[in-house]
């Protein structure tokens, strides 16, 4: 098996800070909550129906709830794009204008059936351009309350856009989905995107060791690589719920006490919940264009969870779903049948469900299983 170069940008170690263990990073799985929660994420929405890898690779650990990050297949390919990507500001807006198309090269998409990473994960779409445009506030401010996470979070400064931790199931995207060398693949719409930093966007390092820029969120607020002021590395635990905090940092030339975030080698790597107020339009623009259902076969993206989620709106808010309205909540599901919801997940396969199966693979009758599902909508 190919191993994956996705571990180069996280060999951080430091007296004053962490060193990660790439080889049994945690695994984000079941780390979904009601509300801001550090090391987890306050998703305004997933579906447990929706398309994602088609079985976990050796590289996960189910059992000890970890993950390898070097022994995970890249999808291979150096494929170069017609890269537009404009930041100017106008007045006190942040104009963000993109194809999407990154500034770095692809891997081959759809994954090609002869590579390592088509046994584990048969991603059918291809990269295509898309028409982007959002304008940020310049000097943002942090809301009154967090929010939750919509599916789509922001861009990082190679012009690619930046999905949250989870795969549309709401498994650890990272973990699970095969990704190239610069930690990013598409989705139906044709939207390339990461789901953590990739190392493709150099992670430059200020004087005294902070992270530079990498990137800003759908609230303004930047996020930055995974060093702290004094240059330690950090973790999610160093971090607030939200995956930020505050300090003096540059922004606009200027030197200023700030809220930002930063990105780290552990779940949920970027945002575990927004400190700023957002739009759902831009949320809509940078997720792309509603493909249509069935689109892309077994095994192809839907669209990142709660793209028509509204801000501040409750995590595994309505919206389609499946039967019923809004999808189950497998971490309500577990709980109520007493199971893990990794052994679940397992036993639902992918969508659609065969629940005779499932149940027969949990020991449970149908009906149970279908009772259980129909209290966690």
């Amino acid at each position: 098996m190919k191993k994956t170069v996705t571990a180069l940008v996280w060999v951080i170690a430091s007296g004053s800070g962490h060193s990660h263990d790439l080889t049994a990073l945690p695994l984000g799985d079941g780390k979904l909550s009601q509300s801001p929660k550090v090391g987890w994420i306050w998703a305004c929405h997933t579906d447990p129906q929706a398309g994602g890898a088609q079985r976990a690779g050796p590289w996960i650990n189910t059992a000890k709830g970890t993950y390898d990050a070097t022994a995970k297949p890249v999808v291979p390919g150096q494929v170069s794009w017609p890269s537009q990507f404009r930041l100017s500001v106008q007045q006190d807006q942040r104009v963000f204008s993109s194809n999407d198309l990154p500034s770095h090269p692809t891997g081959s998409f759809p994954i090609p059936s002869s590579s390592d990473a088509y046994r584990y994960d048969r991603n059918p779409n291809s990269i295509a351009a898309q028409t982007m445009q959002v304008a940020l506030p310049l000097w943002p401010e942090l809301a009154a309350q967090p929010t939750c996470v919509p599916g789509a979070i922001g861009f990082l400064l190679s012009g690619a856009v930046l999905f949250n931790a989870l795969d549309a199931p709401g498994r650890d995207a990272v973990a699970h989905e095969t990704q190239d060398a610069c930690q990013g693949h598409p989705q139906e719409s044709g939207v390339y995107h990461y789901h953590n930093l990739s190392n493709c966007v150099a992670d430059k390092r200020e004087p005294a060791g902070h992270s530079a820029l990498v990137g800003y969120l759908l609230d303004g607020f930047g996020i930055y690589g995974p060093y702290g002021e004094k240059g330690q590395a950090l973790a999610s635990k160093d971090l607030d719920e939200c995956h930020g905090h505050t300090h003096t940092i540059s922004w606009e030339g200027k030197q200023v006490t700030m809220y930002h975030y930063h990105a780290t080698p552990d779940f949920p790597y970027t945002a575990g919940c927004l400190r700023g107020s957002y739009k759902q339009s831009d949320v809509t623009t940078i997720s792309g264009p509603r493909p249509q259902r069935g689109m892309g076969g077994p095994g192809g993206r839907n669209q990142p969870p709660g793209m028509q989620q509204q801000g501040g709106g409750t995590p595994q808010g309505g919206g389609p779903g499946g039967p019923g309205g809004a999808p189950p909540d497998l971490n309500r599901v577990a709980a109520a049948l007493g199971i893990g919801v990794q052994k679940l997940r397992d036993a639902m396969g992918p969508p659609p469900p065969d629940l005779q199966a499932a149940a027969t693979k949990l020991g449970i009758s149908v009906d149970a299983l279908q009772s259980a599902l129909n209290a966690a909508r």
